[in-house]
């Protein structure tokens, strides 16, 4: 009996609370937008130092969704609604979900046994990872841009009728909705049981995951597009003022601000964070790398046209699209480009990484594959 009770508790210690990732698949994975719940688009994984293309899939519309990978499946959006799972190691299709409308910068979340994504139409989907078919969908009153975030058994995307909602992940239930002063556009950010999203109503904002009430908010003083980076007490994101901005989480207020001297951009881009950097791209037609501590430019990285796609971090090596059709691959330390592969198209969605594989999509609707 007491064998029978030990194998039981070893059974049960093994298997994840409703919302979490196991262990080991977080680590090797890449299962929503900016990979994680704090957005940092930080990869636990490391790509080859001389990335060859592996296989590519053509998708039948432009592809403006990051991709997400999880247990040795992709799953991207593409602009004819179609929501695909794909094998990650020869690109072969599993399965295909139509979403019945287009599906624009919203990007899938993975767990829970489904795939969660949301269409211009307004529509969160949430589709069976088993294989593709509908389990539930919730209804907004506005486009959906915004990215899904599992958090425990709450699924958080935000809309553009204003709000940000959040729905039991496994039936599609409104648990709470709050809403701000103008869309949603931005994916939320999630840590210490607060939910933080910059919005375009040129507030950043912490929300309880667990009521939906307002802790605290921060004036921005600009429209911001672009998600936060969470990095302990410190949130990192850019405007349409021209500006990337470093919020105190426990002061609330705004402890640095950095712009080009010598462009008004905005940024788009939502900012990645590793070794200390704060990297984003702009409309500048530039790659930006701040020092996250004090604010001060580190590097830039000159592409021919402006750049929305955000950056991935692995290994020290940024990875990030640019609407000048190339993918680049830089060096996380002195900026100096390592690497880069001409589509043939502009890139505005994210790469993700996991399993030593980089995948990405580009507006001609060609989902590329890099190890």
């Amino acid at each position: 009996m007491k064998r029978l009770l030990l194998f039981l508790l070893s059974v049960a210690l093994a298997i994840p609370l409703a919302g979490q990732t196991p262990p080991s698949a977080e680590a090797d994975a890449w299962p929503q937008f900016r990979a994680n719940h704090t957005l940092t688009g930080a990869a636990q994984s490391t790509p080859p130092v001389n990335l060859k293309l592996l296989w590519t899939y053509e998708a039948g519309d432009r592809i403006e969704s990051s991709a997400a990978i999880a247990d040795g499946v992709v799953y991207v959006g593409a602009g004819n609604g179609d929501l695909v799972a794909l094998d990650l190691d020869s690109g072969s299709l599993r399965w295909k979900y139509a979403t019945g409308s287009y599906i624009g910068e919203s990007s899938p979340a993975v767990g829970s046994g489904a795939v969660y994504v949301g269409d211009l139409d307004g529509t969160l989907h949430a589709v069976s990872i088993r294989d593709g078919k509908p389990l539930w969908t919730f209804q907004t009153e506005a486009e959906i841009k915004s990215s899904p975030v599992l958090a425990d058994d709450l699924v958080l995307i935000g809309s553009y009728d204003t709000h940000l909602y959040a729905l039991e992940a496994r039936t599609g239930k409104l648990r709470w909705k709050f809403q701000t002063d103008g869309p949603v556009h931005a994916t939320p950010a999630v840590h210490g049981g607060l939910t933080f999203v910059a919005g375009c109503d040129e507030t950043f904002r912490a929300i309880r995951v667990a009521d939906g009430t307002e802790a605290y908010q921060v004036v921005a003083g600009a429209y911001t597009a672009a998600s936060p980076v969470l990095d302990g007490d410190r949130a990192y994101f850019g405007t349409f003022n021209f500006e990337v901005l470093a919020v105190d989480l426990k002061a609330h207020e705004i402890v640095w601000r950095y712009s080009d001297p010598e462009g008004q951009f905005p940024f788009y881009s939502s900012p990645a964070l590793s070794g200390g950097r704060v990297v984003i791209g702009g409309r500048d037609k530039l790659v930006h790398a701040i020092d996250a501590a004090t604010g001060q430019p580190a590097w830039t990285f000159a592409t021919r046209a402006r750049v929305d796609s955000s950056p991935a971090i692995a290994a020290g090596r940024v990875y990030i699209g640019s609407s000048d059709n190339r993918f680049y691959v830089l060096d996380l330390a002195s900026g100096s480009k390592l690497w880069e592969f001409d589509t043939g198209a502009s890139i505005t969605a994210s790469p993700a990484i996991a399993q030593a594989r980089v995948v990405i999509g580009a507006h001609d609707g060609v989902l590329y594959c890099f190890g």
